[in-house]
C-alpha cells in the first residue's frame, strides 16, 4: 500500500503499460483515474479496475481537452498526487516519405501534449499544496537514432529533456519529475509497429516482432506488468531523493 490515498491521473491509460500502471496503482492504495482518447476503453478499464478507478476522455494534442480534462480531475477527486504522462504514439517512414502531418501528429502527442499536461497538473499540484510526482514515458528510442524511425525517436528524446528541465524547476514545489525509458514491450502497439517494419524492411509479419525479443539481453520482450513497478516506485516516496532521471526498463538494452 506504498501510494495509500493518493490521486493518481494516467493518461494513455486504456490499455497497455497504462492499463497496468493503473491496476497497479490501486493494488498500491491509490485512486486513479483513467485518462484517454478511446474514451469507451477507458470506462471498461476503469469498470474492470474497480471502485476505486474513474474515467475521463482527453486528446492530448489540444491544450483545451487537457485544460477539460483538468477540470473535470479537480471536480470529481481532487488535485492529483500522481501524474504519468504515458499517452503517445509511434510512426515510422524514411525520409523521403515523412510528411508534415506524419511530424505533426507525433510531435503533437508525444511532446507537446506531455509538456501540456505537466503544465496544467503542476499549476493543480502547486495549489493544493501537494509534493506531488510526475513519470513521463520515454523510450529506448529517446537514447539513440533509428533509420527510418527519425521523427518517434526525436520525440522521445525531446521527453528525456523536458523531464530535466520541468524537474528542476518543480522541484522547487516539491514536485519530483522523472521519466521511465521503455525497451521493447508487448503491447497493442507493437503489432502497429511490427507491421510498419513488414512494410520498411520486406519482412513477415511477425519477424521484426521476433527478433527484436530474441536480442533482448534479459531474453524476451517486456510485458506491461514490467513497467508497472518502476511506475510505483517513482511516486512512491522510496524515490522523493530521485530528480530529473530516466530509469531505463528495458531487459538490459541500454546500458547507462
Amino acid at each position: 500500500m506504498r501510494l495509500k490515498d493518493k490521486v493518481a491521473l494516467v493518461t494513455g491509460g486504456a490499455r497497455g503499460i497504462g492499463r497496468a500502471i493503473c491496476e497497479r496503482y490501486v493494488a498500491e492504495g491509490a485512486r486513479v483515474v483513467v485518462a484517454d482518447l478511446l474514451a469507451d476503453e477507458a470506462q471498461e478499464t476503469a469498470k474492470a479496475i474497480g471502485e476505486r478507478a474513474s474515467a475521463v476522455s482527453v486528446d492530448v494534442s489540444r491544450l483545451s481537452s487537457i485544460q477539460e480534462m483538468g477540470e473535470a480531475v479537480m471536480d470529481s477527486v481532487g488535485a492529483p498526487d500522481i501524474l504519468v504522462n504515458g499517452a503517445a504514439v509511434f510512426g515510422m517512414a524514411p525520409l523521403a516519405e515523412i510528411s508534415e502531418d506524419h511530424f505533426d501528429r507525433q510531435f503533437d502527442i508525444n511532446v507537446r501534449g506531455l509538456l501540456f499536461t505537466t503544465q496544467v497538473i503542476a499549476a493543480q499540484m502547486i495549489a493544493a499544496g501537494k509534493r506531488g510526482k510526475i513519470i513521463n514515458f520515454s523510450s529506448q528510442a529517446g537514447r539513440r537514432g533509428e533509420a527510418n524511425v527519425a521523427i518517434y525517436c526525436a520525440t522521445k528524446a525531446a521527453v528525456i529533456s523536458i523531464t530535466q528541465s520541468c524537474a528542476l524547476e518543480l522541484i522547487k514545489s516539491g514536485i519530483n519529475v522523472n521519466a521511465i525509458a521503455p525497451g521493447v514491450v508487448d503491447t497493442p502497439m507493437w503489432d502497429v509497429v511490427d507491421s510498419l517494419f513488414a512494410k520498411y524492411e520486406n519482412r513477415p509479419i511477425g519477424e521484426k516482432k521476433r527478433l527484436v525479443g530474441e536480442a533482448v539481453p534479459f531474453g524476451r520482450m517486456g510485458t506491461p506488468e514490467d513497467m508497472a513497478g518502476a511506475a510505483v516506485f517513482l511516486a512512491s516516496a522510496d524515490a522523493d531523493y530521485i530528480v530529473a532521471q530516466t530509469l531505463n526498463v528495458d531487459g538490459g538494452n541500454w546500458m547507462s
